[in-house]
């Protein structure tokens, strides 16, 4: 980083600046940490959109539940279609650290651990990437530089649009601009943008609803620009606070699909 000379300018330009970028990150965090149930339960529906109009769709499960450590744990089971009935997938995003993620895939009966070289790479056949699971909203606030760009409104909302760009240059996205509402801090727009400043995604919240007390995305789509495809998530349940085992989170659950 550049040093300025000691100038009163530059001081009120450097302190004018420090401040929005606290603003920023203050407002990401806010919106990344707005739910503060000790677990969620939800089953959706996945419409996987080809560039051609074709869909396929998919029904799975997830878990959400931290760890002690405050550590983020994940899992993803596919319910169906057949072909994909009875994979699992369990990541942990560690406060401060790297994401651990394993995937178990029942026609080869073993776990595979995803290597980090892999985050970029779809998921399941998704517009998701590995990434996009576990890294990008939910990720901490501390990776990235925050910075407001404005305030303006999208879909009837008026929200904060903040620019945040990873401090770690080979996270798969050279930044993020996010539309927050300002009312609820829900994320109702992100823009994810290639090495290069090509825009590369776009995942927009289509439907929000007020569940067990929390405003809830109902309907999410992620596209991929280029590609021309999309991928819808449906929620058709969802249960704050469930009891949620321990063991749902290890490499043996997903072998076994037993706690």
């Amino acid at each position: 980083m550049k040093r300025f000379m000691c100038c009163l300018a530059f001081f009120a330009l450097v302190g004018a600046v420090s401040a929005f970028a606290q603003d920023a990150a203050t407002i990401v965090d806010a919106s990344r940490n707005r739910i503060d149930a000790a677990t969620v339960l939800t089953q959706s529906k996945m419409v996987i959109t080809a560039k051609s109009g074709s869909t396929t769709e998919r029904v799975i499960n997830q878990y959400s539940k931290d760890d002690q450590g405050g550590n983020s744990r994940i899992i993803i089971e596919f319910l169906s279609p057949a072909s994909v009935k009875g994979t699992r997938f369990l990541t942990i995003e560690k406060k401060g650290g790297n994401n651990d993620q394993w995937i178990f895939l029942p026609e080869l009966n073993r776990v595979r651990r995803i290597a980090s070289s892999e985050g970029s790479g779809s998921f399941m056949g998704t517009d998701m990437s590995y990434n996009d699971l576990s890294a990008v909203s939910s990720r901490d606030v501390d990776k990235d530089t925050h910075k407001l760009l404005r305030e303006e409104n999208y879909a009837g909302s008026d929200c904060y649009v903040v620019e945040s760009t990873p401090k770690d240059v080979s996270f798969e996205y050279s930044k993020m601009i996010s539309w927050i509402d300002k009312a609820n801090k829900v994320v109702r727009k992100m823009e994810m943008y290639e090495k290069s400043g090509k825009l590369k995604k776009v995942m927009e919240v289509l439907k929000l609803e007020e569940q067990q007390g929390y405003v809830t995305p109902m309907i999410t789509k992620l596209s991929t620009v280029d590609a021309g495809t999309s991928t819808t998530v449906n929620v058709q349940k969802i249960q704050y606070n469930a009891n949620i085992p321990e063991g749902a989170f290890t490499t043996r659950y997903l072998e076994t699909g037993k706690p």
